[in-house]
Parts: C-alpha cells; structure tokens; sequence
C-alpha cells in the first residue's frame, strides 16, 4: 500500500496539483483570495509528503527553522502582493497609452481563458529565463537583485519558492506585469500567476516526483534541484523556475542529480544572506565573476 502511494505521488502528484490548482481558478477566476488560499493548499500538501517520504531525508530541516521559514515566506508574499499593486497602479496607463500607440492591441480574448492562461505564463516565462540568466551572467545583476540569498540554502524544501530577498522580488513581478499591461490580458494573467506560484513550489520540494513527458513544456524539481547546485558548471543551467522549454531551446537544459545544493561549503546566516547584495560570503563558489 505505501510503495503504490509513492508511486502514484511520483507519478501523479505535479500533473494533479497543477490541474486542481488551474481548475480552482476556473471555477471562478475573479475570486481575488484564490491565489493566497492556493499557495497555502498546496504548501500543506507538499509539506506533508516532504515530512513523511522526502526524496533526501537529509535535507529535512528543524522545526525551529520551518516555522522561521513560514513567518519569512508569508511576510515575503505580502511584499510581493504589495509591489504588484504598486506595478499595476504605476505602469497600467503608461502601458496602455504604448500599447495602443505601437498597435500591440492584438491580445486574442476570444480564445479560451485557458489557452490564454497558458500563453501568458510561458511569454512570462521566456522573459523571466532571460532575466534570470543575465543574473547568473553578470556580477552588477546577482548583487543588486540579491539572487544568492536565494541560492544560499542547503536544504531545499517546498517553501524555498518563496525565500528570496525582498529586493529580488521587485524583479521576479516583472515579467507576468509587463506581459499582462502591454497586451492588456486581463483575467487570464491571474490564471498564469496561479500556475506560476504552484509550479514554483513544486520545483523546490523535497519529494521524489517524475519529469518524463511534463518535463518537456514544465520544469519539475529534479530539474530545478540541479539548478540550485553548489557546482558553478550546474548551476548555470535549467534557468527557467516554471517552464523549461525555453533551457531546451536555449541549450541550457541539464538533467542530473546533484550532490550538494547552495552558494558554497556553509549556508549563511539570516543576516548574511540579507546583507549579500553588499556583501557576498567568502566562500560563494556559483557568483558570476563578469
């Protein structure tokens, strides 16, 4: 009875929550806590099966520090929520007035809301693997968005999707935004930030899960854990945290399993890593150097 459990976990779980995650949302898309009620769902979920068969039981981490983790991911997400008003209130009307004067009026809202969702979550993540390249790429980028505090842990689990420093966030907003005002989506772009955030906890757990077939179109964790590896060579790939089609077409797609995760042999303290956008730790070893 466990071992099929674990393999239908394995199989079944990404696809599963993806799905109920989106159709959720369809039921009724104007439901503005859906993405709050969403996030704690699936993080309950997967922080359960990470409690009880975890893919490296070695990366389990303290009570003490998930509870830290909890408190550091919830006032993060408040940040983040806070900054897409700010996005939304200061860039609407200038992205209106750009859109219409270029002529980029030419969102298809007679499509389904659901081929739409999907349009806006991988034209969100095509800019985002750039940017998110250009980080590993550049010294000046990696220190001012603060990307490796994010790096920084040792033990990945579900709610490293949303341990990043507070100024990175002003970042990570940006593609889904610009995507959202300069076509003028409208609902769909919600639809996209569910799957967006779902996916992004996947990515991070501790749970042995597939990445066949959905590991074409959709990153899975084995994918994204190598990602997050202390050896610079793997780190400096799979830069898509959601879709990884765009790592298959760049040729920055790796699969492999990882030994170590992190920025280097120690994990920083709490206050380092808030303070790496200044400085870095001496032994950062997945910085870029140029």
């Amino acid at each position: 009875m466990i071992a099929g459990l674990k393999l239908s976990i394995y199989w079944g779980l990404q696809p599963v929550l993806l799905i109920t995650a989106v159709g959720i949302w369809y039921a009724d898309p104007t439901f503005e806590l859906t993405y709050l009620y969403l996030i704690i769902g699936v993080q309950l979920v997967l922080g359960m099966i990470e409690h009880y068969s975890p893919a490296r039981p070695e990366w389990l981490i303290r009570t003490r520090q998930k509870s830290i983790n909890v408190i550091l991911v919830f006032f993060l997400t408040l940040i983040a929520l806070t900054l897409a008003i700010f996005y939304v209130e200061w860039l609407e009307a200038p992205l209106a007035v750009l859109r219409n004067t270029v002529g980029l009026d030419i969102w298809p809202h007679h499509w389904p809301i659901l081929a739409q969702l999907l349009m806006v979550f991988f034209a969100s993540e095509f800019i985002w693997y750039w940017m998110h390249r250009c980080q590993h790429r550049f010294t000046w980028f990696w220190r001012l968005s603060g990307h490796g505090a994010h790096h920084s842990f040792k033990k990945l689990n579900a709610l490293n999707f949303g341990l990043n420093h507070p100024i990175e966030y002003i970042f990570i907003l940006l593609p889904s935004i610009l995507v959202e005002l300069i076509f003028g989506v409208g609902v769909a772009a919600a639809g996209a930030s569910v799957l967006t955030v779902i996916q992004t906890s996947i990515v991070h757990s501790n749970i042995n899960l597939n990445s066949r077939g959905i590991g074409w179109l959709f990153t899975t964790n084995r994918y994204h854990i190598c990602h997050h590896s202390v050896d610079l060579d793997e780190s400096n790939t799979n830069y898509g945290c959601s879709a990884i089609i765009w790592d298959r077409i760049f040729g920055t797609f790796l699969d492999t399993r990882i030994s170590e995760a992190g920025t280097g042999p120690t994990e920083p303290s709490l206050w380092q890593k808030f303070l790496m956008p200044i400085k870095q730790p001496v032994d950062t070893a997945i910085a870029p150097d140029s």
